[in-house]
C-alpha cells in the first residue's frame, strides 16, 4: 500500500489554488411504476452551472459499473456510454414490457465542474437533468440508438444549491412526470476537490521523515516571512472552502458508518494526524514566536472519525494572521487539505461500493424523514376541537320559534368559509413568493422551480373534546406522538413470531372514481401511495364504470361485491404460499361521488365481516352531506337539467328530491349508517376553489346557510351532520386521526375559461396533479403504511 506526504505534492504551475466540483451520481435501479407504453428506454444525465453556457457544463470524469448487466438478455442492448458532444452520460438501453418491472443499473458516474469562473467556492447552483429516452418496442436494434436520441420522452430536473456544494450525500428519487411515472433509485454525492487531484503523483510513505519535511517547510516559511507579503482575503477563500469540505466529508462518513452499521477504515488517514503539527510550525514561523494568534480546533478527539474533525490550527478570518502568511504557506496548506479531502473521498467511494445497497437505504430513510420539514413551506397546520354536538332544542319548532340551540363552544361562522380559506391560502402564497430558499438539500424543480405556483395545503387536525387536557401546544408534536404510538403497536405486532411459518400483513387500497369517471382517474394518488408502501395491493374499481347515473344503493352493492372478491382472492394467494395472514388493512380512496359509493358499499350487509379491517379513508372532494345547500347557481342549473332531461337517479339523491319527506331520502338514511365508524384514519380533502362540491359537504362541517335556516331542511341537515360526526368522534383519545385538508391550487394557471368559471377546474385538478398527495402522504407516512 502506498500513501503520500501532505507537502510532497508537486504544486500547480504558477502556484494557483484551483478547485473543482465533483458530483457523483449513483443509479441503483429503474422501476416501472406507471409507464403507458412498452418499449426501449434509456436514461441520459447532464449537469452544469445554472448560469448556462457551454463552458459551464459538467464533464463525466469516471464511471464505475458495480455489477455488469446481463448482456445476453433480450431486454438489454449494449452498454453505457459517454457522449462528448454534450458531455452527457447514457445508461444502456433496456426494454420495459410489464408493470412493476425492475432493471438493475448499479453504476456510479462522477462529473467534474470547473470553479475557475468563481473567486473561491461557487455562489451558483448546479442543475442536473435526467432525461428519459424512448423508442418503440418494434424498432430495429441497429437503429435503436438513433431513435432514442431523437427526442426525450420526459425530463426531470434537480438543483443543488450553493450551500450543498461543499459536501452532500442525499437520496434523489427520479420520477419524470405524470405520463411517465417511474422510480429511479438514485443518490447524489458532492464534494469540493483540488483541481490537480487526478494528475498529481502520490509519494510513498517512506520517501522522507516527518521531521525532515517539517524542517524544510519551516525554513521555507522563514524565508517567506522576510518578504512579509500581504495576502488578500480572496486568496484565503479556496483554503477555507477545502477546510469546510473536509470537515463535512468527515461528518458525513461518520453518519454513514453509523447508519449502515459498518466501520470505515481510516488507518492510512490516521497515520497523517501528526502532520497537523506541520501547520502549527508554518503559522508560528510566519507570525513570529511572539505572536498571540489564536489556534483553534473543532471538538475533542473521541474516535477514528471524530479525531479527524479538528479544524486547521488557525483562524482564517483574523486579518492579522492572513496578512502575515506568505503565499507559499497558503499553497502548502491548500495542498495539505486537498490531499486530505482526496483521501477521504476515495475512502467514501470504496465504502459506498462495498455497501451500496445499505447506503442507499440509509439515505432514503433520511430523505423520507426530512420530507415534512422540507415541504412545510407549502403546508399550514392548525388544530381545532371537535364540538360535542351540533344540537337543536328537541322540542317542537313552534314553541321555540324554530330556533336552534348551538353548543357554547362553537365559533362564529364567517359568512363565506370557502372565501375565507381561499384568502388565507393566497396570503400564504404571496409570502412564499418573497422567500429566498437556499437550503442544503437537493431541490426537485417540479416543486422548487416556481414555489409560488405550488398548491397550498391547510391541514386541520380535528381533536376529540376529551383530548383537550392531553393536547400540547405543538400540532406536529401531537402527530409525532400518535405516530410513535402506532409504531409501537405495529412493532409489538411484528414482534410476535410464529414458529416455522412465515406471516405477513395484507394491505389493500381501493380507489373509486366519480361521476362518469374512469377506473384510472386516481392513478396519480395510487402511484404516490405505492412510493410510500410498495407492498400494497390496489384495486382500481371498475364495477361502476359507465354506470354512475343510477341508484347509489345499486352502485354501492356492486362495489361491495367487487371488493369482497378482490380481498378473498388476495387472502387465498397468501394462503397458497404457506404464509399465515397476520393482519389485514383495508383502505379506501374516493373522488367526488365515488365517496358516496364507498360509504354506501360499507353500509351493505355483505361488507359487515370486513369492517374490522378498515384502516385509512381518504375522501377527495366528496359530497358527504349532499347538495342541500349549494351556492353555485350555474352548477345547480346543470343538476336541474340532468334531473329533468335524463331523470338521473343519483342526482335526485344528491339533491334530496328522491323522496318528498326529507327523513326518507337516501342521504339522510346514509348518514345514519355507521359507514365511517370503523376507520382508524379519516382524511377529508377539499378545495375552496371547487365549485362542483359544496365546501361544507366535502369537509363534513356546519355551513352559514344552514345556521340561518329554521325550517325542517335546516333541522335535517343538522341531524345528518351530527350523525356523521358521531361516527368520526372517537370513544377514546388518540384512537382515530381525523384531518381536514384544504388544497388551494394556483388559479392563475387555469386562465379564464368555462371550467374555471363554473368551478370544475379545481375539481378535476385533484386528478391531474399529484403534488398535494405527495405532500400529504410523506408528511404523515404512518397513515399510509
Amino acid at each position: 500500500m502506498t500513501s503520500y506526504s501532505p507537502l510532497a505534492k508537486i504544486k500547480p504551475e504558477g502556484g494557483v489554488m484551483d478547485s473543482i466540483q465533483e458530483i457523483a451520481i449513483y443509479l441503483h435501479r429503474f422501476h416501472n411504476l406507471d409507464l403507458f407504453q412498452q418499449g426501449w428506454y434509456q436514461i441520459k444525465i447532464t449537469m452544469g452551472w445554472e448560469d448556462g453556457g457551454i463552458t459551464s457544463l459538467g464533464i463525466p470524469a469516471r464511471v464505475v459499473q458495480y455489477e455488469a448487466p446481463d448482456l445476453g438478455s433480450d431486454d438489454i442492448h449494449g452498454v453505457w456510454r459517454i457522449d462528448d458532444k454534450d458531455n452527457s452520460f447514457l445508461t444502456q438501453p433496456f426494454r420495459i414490457k410489464y408493470a412493476k418491472q425492475d432493471v438493475l443499473l448499479s453504476v456510479m458516474i462522477a462529473f467534474n465542474l470547473s470553479l475557475s469562473q468563481f473567486q473561491g467556492p461557487s455562489t451558483t447552483p448546479v442543475s442536473i437533468n435526467f432525461e428519459l429516452l424512448f423508442a418503440p418496442i418494434t424498432e430495429k436494434r441497429s437503429k435503436l440508438q438513433e431513435v432514442l436520441a431523437a427526442c426525450p420522452a420526459s425530463v426531470h430536473q434537480f438543483r443543488i444549491p450553493p450551500k450543498a456544494l461543499l459536501g452532500l450525500h442525499s437520496y434523489c428519487p427520479v420520477h419524470f412526470d405524470a405520463f411517465h411515472t417511474v422510480l429511479v433509485d438514485a443518490s447524489i454525492h458532492v464534494s469540493l476537490m483540488k483541481s490537480d487531484y487526478l494528475t498529481s503523483p502520490q509519494v510513498p510513505r517512506g520517501s522522507g521523515t516527518a521531521e525532515d519535511t517539517i524542517a524544510e517547510a519551516i525554513a521555507k516559511s522563514n524565508k517567506a516571512q522576510n518578504l512579509m507579503l500581504s495576502v488578500d482575503m480572496k486568496q484565503m477563500m479556496p483554503v477555507k472552502a477545502l477546510l469546510d469540505a473536509r470537515n463535512l466529508l468527515l461528518e458525513d462518513l461518520k453518519k454513514l458508518s453509523k447508519g449502515v452499521g459498518r466501520a470505515i477504515d481510516l488507518t492510512d488517514f490516521m497515520l497523517k494526524v501528526n502532520d497537523v503539527t506541520l501547520l502549527h510550525s508554518i503559522v508560528q514561523a510566519s507570525l513570529g514566536a511572539g505572536s498571540n494568534a489564536e489556534v483553534s480546533g473543532q471538538g475533542k478527539p473521541q474516535n477514528g472519525l471524530e479525531k479527524q474533525k479538528s479544524n486547521l490550527p488557525l483562524d482564517f478570518r483574523r486579518s492579522g494572521l492572513v496578512g502575515n502568511l506568505a503565499p507559499d504557506d497558503l499553497l502548502d496548506i491548500y495542498n495539505f487539505l486537498g490531499d486530505q479531502v482526496l483521501h477521504l473521498w476515495n475512502t467514501f467511494l470504496k465504502f459506498h461500493r462495498d455497501n451500496r445497497t445499505k447506503v442507499l437505504e440509509f439515505l432514503r430513510d433520511t430523505w423520507a424523514k426530512d420530507r415534512r420539514a422540507e415541504w412545510s413551506i407549502w403546508m399550514v397546520y392548525t388544530k381545532v376541537e371537535m364540538p360535542h354536538h351540533y344540537i337543536h332544542s328537541g322540542s317542537d319548532e313552534s314553541s321555540h320559534h324554530g330556533k336552534h340551540k348551538r353548543v357554547s363552544s362553537l365559533w362564529k361562522l364567517p359568512d363565506d368559509p370557502a372565501q375565507t380559506a381561499a384568502t388565507r391560502a393566497e396570503l400564504h402564497r404571496r409570502s412564499i413568493a418573497q422567500m429566498k430558499i437556499n437550503s442544503r438539500s437537493i431541490q426537485d424543480m417540479y416543486i422548487f422551480g416556481d414555489p409560488s405556483r405550488i398548491p397550498i395545503m391547510i391541514v386541520e387536525r380535528v381533536m376529540n373534546a376529551p383530548r383537550r387536557t392531553l393536547s400540547e401546544n405543538s400540532y406536529l408534536r401531537n402527530i409525532d406522538c400518535m405516530n410513535l404510538r402506532s409504531s409501537d403497536i405495529v412493532g409489538k405486532r411484528l414482534g410476535v413470531s410464529i414458529p416455522h411459518q412465515k406471516s405477513r400483513d395484507l394491505k389493500i387500497v381501493v380507489f373509486v372514481h366519480g361521476f362518469q369517471g374512469h377506473h384510472l382517474d386516481l392513478r396519480l394518488v395510487r402511484n404516490q401511495w405505492l412510493l410510500i408502501d410498495p407492498k400494497i395491493e390496489f384495486l382500481m374499481s371498475e364495477a361502476n364504470e359507465e354506470k354512475t347515473s343510477g341508484d347509489f344503493r345499486e352502485m354501492g352493492h356492486r362495489l361491495a361485491q367487487e371488493v369482497i372478491l378482490f380481498v378473498k382472492k388476495k387472502m387465498d394467494k397468501v394462503s397458497s404460499r404457506s404464509a399465515k395472514l397476520r393482519d389485514i388493512k383495508l383502505s379506501f380512496v374516493g373522488h367526488s361521488i365515488g365517496n358516496v359509493i364507498i360509504r354506501t358499499a360499507l353500509a351493505d350487509m355483505i361488507m359487515e365481516p370486513f369492517l374490522k379491517y378498515l384502516y385509512t379513508y381518504v375522501s377527495v372532494s366528496g359530497p358527504h352531506l349532499g347538495y342541500l345547500y349549494s351556492s353555485n347557481s350555474l352548477f345547480n342549473s346543470g343538476l336541474w337539467l340532468l334531473k329533468k332531461l335524463k331523470n338521473t337517479q343519483c342526482i335526485h339523491q344528491l339533491t334530496f328530491t328522491d323522496d318528498p319527506d326529507l327523513h326518507n331520502t337516501f342521504f339522510y338514511k346514509l348518514c345514519k349508517q355507521k359507514s365511517l365508524a370503523n376507520f382508524k384514519n379519516i382524511i377529508l380533502l377539499s378545495s375552496p376553489q371547487d365549485g362542483y362540491v359544496p365546501y361544507h359537504s366535502a369537509r363534513i362541517e356546519f355551513c352559514p346557510a344552514a345556521s340561518r335556516d329554521y325550517t325542517k331542511r335546516g333541522k335535517v341537515f343538522l341531524e345528518m351532520l351530527n350523525n356523521c360526526m358521531d361516527q368520526i368522534r372517537s370513544s377514546s383519545p388518540g384512537h382515530r386521526l381525523f384531518m381536514r385538508c384544504d388544497v388551494n391550487f394556483d388559479t392563475s394557471l387555469y386562465g379564464k375559461n368555462l371550467n374555471s368559471f363554473i368551478g370544475r377546474a379545481a375539481h378535476i385538478e385533484f386528478l391531474e396533479s399529484d403534488i398535494f398527495a405527495r405532500f400529504l402522504m410523506w408528511s404523515f407516512p404512518e397513515v399510509f403504511r
